[in-house]
């Protein structure tokens, strides 16, 4: 009687364990998901007359970013400017809440040419699910929201929808070089 109790038991957790999809409860299979057609990163990109730069090569010893999964992190980018250099110095004392942003949006930029080196076509992008945002600033501006802005406004601008993340924006007392801010991102892609 105990096995036939056991056996009862193990066809009943295998009868609820495999129940098919129906019309209300659809297969859970990421392959078949669609994207919109009007998604278009990089058409938008040309639209705001944004040119993404050539990824760089790490400084250090690290990779530009790790794929795991559907999932992008890349490592931190600073705000490179057009001609090579940095936008560098301290918010709240060298540079101004409104060059933070202008810095944190150039940072943005290197993440986006980040993701493009990595995945190859924007298109891939579903979401942009994360981003960390480290503003170099003095020990009384509390702003950091509003610098990382300049990231944050971009990536929507860029992605639309697909571009609103979570995100943590914090004051640091350095950055490497004395960059204005340093900026990472977790990004899904479509399988």
């Amino acid at each position: 009687m105990k096995v036939f109790y056991s056996f009862a038991f193990f066809i009943l957790i295998l009868a609820t364990g495999c129940e098919a999809p129906t019309a209300s409860q659809p297969a859970n299979n990421e392959n078949q998901e669609s994207m919109d057609p009007s998604y278009n990163p990089e058409a938008k990109l040309q639209e705001l007359g944004i040119t993404l730069p050539e990824v760089g090569a790490p400084v250090a010893n690290y990779v530009n970013t790790v794929r795991v999964g559907n999932l992008v992190y890349t490592s931190g980018k600073g705000p490179n400017t057009p001609d090579g250099g940095y936008i560098t110095g301290k918010v709240g004392a060298d540079i101004t809440q409104e060059q933070g942003y202008e810095a944190a949006k150039l940072a943005a930029i290197q993440l986006i040419a980040s993701l493009k080196a990595e995945v190859g076509d924007l298109k891939k992008i579903k979401r942009i699910v994360k981003v960390l945002g480290m503003v170099n600033c003095t020990p009384d501006f509390g702003n950091q929201p509003e610098v990382v802005n300049g990231c944050s406004d971009l990536l929507v601008q860029v992605f639309g929808e697909n571009g609103r993340h979570a995100r943590s924006a914090v004051g640091m007392g350095s950055l490497p070089r004395n960059i204005a801010v340093e900026i990472e991102l977790i990004a899904e892609v479509y399988p």
